[in-house]
């Protein structure tokens, strides 16, 4: 290796990572047991090691110093020195570079090969032996960035949780198969920034995107053996730079520009984070980064055995959170992404392993207290996916104030509802009023409770309605990968099928599902091409796909897939006209002071109300609610002034037979109008004529009945 000499000053132990400052470049890396590290150069194309400097500085267990030849660009790694004593927590091997953790870009991807393990892969000792092979020609390179970006009129949108719609989506996917978007920009940022892709989520109506992950992540070994990828993303190795994937030209502006342009259309940027484990995976996984930085400080060991890992999420590892540089390395990536990146907040993959405590979940654990006394992050918006695989790992509701949770609660019972299954009304009553039995406690709110019918995980909306199972050979696992227990009902075939009743009852439950879901209380989540009827050919679980059966075909939209675009953005409309599907409070279900109404009422098919017997009536598969608009909840004119909203009456029907649905008498209502009745495919409301009393609601349809308060 040919030596090029740079100037070394001692530098600064803060900020952490590499830090330009438009004269040098500051190197910093926190690492409490090592006892040497080395800065690793690389030339332009990051082919070559040019020079290895030993950091100069140790200051507070953080090892610094400042290069003032070093310029924005600079390519750079780190080689460790240390013990290699797995049994005591500790795996330096300074053969093996090493990945900033900090790094805000990364150059060139990981190329697997045993060299870039710390231990002699095939050796007898497992990982127990030491491997002298020299990791560089596999891995990318960290690189120095200029931060610049000149903003425009950019701000945090800061919309009301209880006005949010999230549309969950994927970078690569979203654009791979846009006829508008330029093969060089598609599946990057730069492809969701064209204009179709902005003017597309634009007009849907959506609030905010959800983004699956975008941190630099890594290809999985066995994935990439079998022609797979991984195609979600849940598999990361750095928390502050983007996938280099998804940047076309390779420059973390494209981000930035992205971000901007969503906030010009008025949607906000949610990224799925996924800050419980790294790529690193278990004792016999590879050393990329902070295995070989400090082992023994950043992962989650086992107690009585340092050299196997706790895993609560059945990865390999977990990040361990109670130490306090690991804990800042994961807010100070949260607040980078929010400060430098202008992201409005985050969903937090299995994020019951981030609140563990001595293996159990802990609502004051140093995490979420961290959070929430941090001044900025506890203003963004925070999403936990409440669950991991470890013990006590379901916490739905168990998260504290500022938080919302996806519900699966939710999802299962809108579910089993609509495919006819018995004795669901009380528990779908619960979930649509908002879930106040799982969050109504220490001041939460109903956007406490994510809703959802579909998510990348699972089924999408079309092959809910299309499969009774799941079929997912694609994945090469034997199809045994996946949920078995879905909650799904195929209409009378599996599959594609060209019997035109069965499509037409396909179209109407998907009808259904999301009616539901936009008219349900609390935050709801719309999985990205639901809306135009994507199917992942009854995958659920398409994880390795990075390929057709994921990516959106745009140019095979058929009329049936325009149509229910229209009802959906219609029904986006709707919802966000009339704060009663949206409110910010609980119900009460009583008359409200100062009203002559309850806020809620639940209706039988003879115009009563409910009683407790009816609940649990067997084979009782439909059900009414009266949302009264007088009861203390109001909209604004075009004028800016306050006026009662109005009141809606929502009849859901999971039967297969129709049912004569006599209209409330007692509650002194005007005439009313039919918004919705998903038997057929509009949202309409602009008829004068009378509704029949009693309405006919046919089999498993949806009847949304609307009645002015001026009328």
């Amino acid at each position: 290796m040919a030596q090029q000499k740079h100037r070394v000053w001692p530098g600064l132990p803060y900020p952490l990572g590499a830090t330009w400052d438009g004269a040098g470049t500051n190197f910093s890396l926190f690492s409490a047991h090592a006892e040497k590290v080395e800065l690793c150069l690389f030339d332009a194309d990051g082919e070559r090691e040019v020079e290895r400097i030993a950091l100069p500085e140790y200051t507070h267990e953080i090892w610094h110093g400042y290069l003032p030849d070093v310029r924005a660009g600079q390519l750079y790694g780190y080689r460790v020195y240390g013990p290699y004593e797995p049994e005591q927590g500790h795996r330096y091997n300074p053969h093996k570079l090493l990945l900033d953790p900090y790094a805000k870009n990364l150059h060139g991807s990981l190329r697997w090969d045993d060299a870039l393990f710390g231990y002699t892969v095939g050796d007898d000792a497992a990982d127990l032996s030491f491997d002298t092979r020299d990791s560089a020609p596999f891995m990318p390179r960290c690189q120095v960035i200029d931060p610049a970006f000149t903003w425009g009129l950019n701000s945090p949108l800061k919309r009301p949780w209880h006005e949010t719609i999230i549309y969950e989506m994927h970078v690569r996917g979203f654009t791979m198969l846009h006829p508008d978007v330029g093969e060089s920009a598609r599946g990057t940022f730069d492809g969701l920034s064209h204009p179709a892709a902005v003017g597309y989520l634009k007009s849907l109506g959506i609030t905010a995107v959800e983004l699956l992950p975008v941190h630099a992540f890594v290809q999985d070994r066995h994935l990439i053996d079998q022609g797979l990828r991984n195609y979600w993303g849940y598999n990361s190795i750095g928390f502050f730079a983007p996938y280099p994937d998804y940047l076309a030209g390779g420059s973390i502006s494209e981000f930035k520009t992205f971000v901007q342009l969503m906030h010009d259309a008025g949607i906000e940027v949610i990224l799925d984070v996924v800050y419980n484990h790294t790529a690193e995976g278990n004792q016999l996984g590879p050393t990329l980064s902070m295995r070989g930085i400090d082992n023994k400080s950043y992962y989650y060991l086992m107690e009585d055995d340092e050299r196997y890992y706790n895993d609560f999420t059945g990865t390999g590892n977990a990040l361990e959170l109670r130490h306090p540089y690991v804990l800042r390395m994961v807010t100070d990536s949260l607040r980078y992404w929010v400060e430098e990146m202008g992201v409005d907040g985050f969903r937090f993959d299995l994020a019951t392993t981030l609140a563990r405590v001595n293996g159990g979940f802990d609502e004051h654990s140093s995490f979420l207290d961290a959070v929430a006394q941090d001044p900025l992050l506890s203003t963004v918006k925070l999403i936990a996916e409440p669950w991991d695989i470890g013990y006590g790992g379901y916490q739905v509701g168990g998260f504290p104030p500022g938080w919302a949770e996806w519900n699966d609660r939710y999802r299962d019972t809108a579910r089993r509802f609509w495919k006819g299954d018995d004795a669901q009304l009380a528990e779908l009553a619960s979930r649509m009023a908002g879930s106040s039995d799982i969050y109504n406690r220490r001041g939460r709110r109903p956007w406490a409770s994510v809703n959802f019918i579909t998510a990348h995980d699972g089924f999408t909306l079309t092959d809910l309605v299309s499969y009774n199972d799941k079929h997912n050979e694609a994945n090469k696992e034997n199809n045994r990968d996946g949920n078995d227990s879905n909650n799904s009902w195929n209409c009378g075939a599996e599959g594609p099928t060209d019997d035109p009743q069965i499509n037409e009852l396909r179209q109407r439950q998907k009808r259904n599902l999301l009616t539901t879901l936009l008219l349900s209380q609390g935050l709801p989540m719309l999985l990205a091409g639901d809306e135009f009827g994507h199917s992942q050919q009854g995958n659920n679980n398409a994880y390795c796909q990075d390929n057709e059966i994921t990516w959106l075909d745009w140019e095979a939209i058929d009329e049936d897939g325009q149509a229910l675009t229209a009802f959906t953005r219609a029904l986006i409309e709707l919802r966000r006209d009339h704060i009663v599907f949206h409110r910010h409070r609980f119900f009460q279900g009583k008359q409200i002071p100062g009203t002559n109404t309850n806020d809620i009422t639940w209706i039988k098919p003879d115009g009563n109300e409910m009683s407790e017997t009816d609940w649990h009536r067997v084979g009782a598969r439909s059900i009414a609610l009266l949302l009264s608009g007088e009861a203390g909840v109001y909209h604004l004119t075009e004028q800016g002034e306050k006026e009662p909203d109005d009141t809606f009456l929502l009849i859901l029907n999971a039967d297969h037979e129709q049912i004569e649905y006599s209209l409330p008498q007692d509650f002194n209502l005007p005439s009313g109008v039919v918004m919705i009745d998903t038997s057929r495919d509009d949202v309409g409301g602009e008829d004068d004529t009378p509704v029949p009393n009693p309405y006919v609601v046919a089999p498993r349809t949806l009847v949304l009945i609307r009645y002015p308060h001026d009328a």
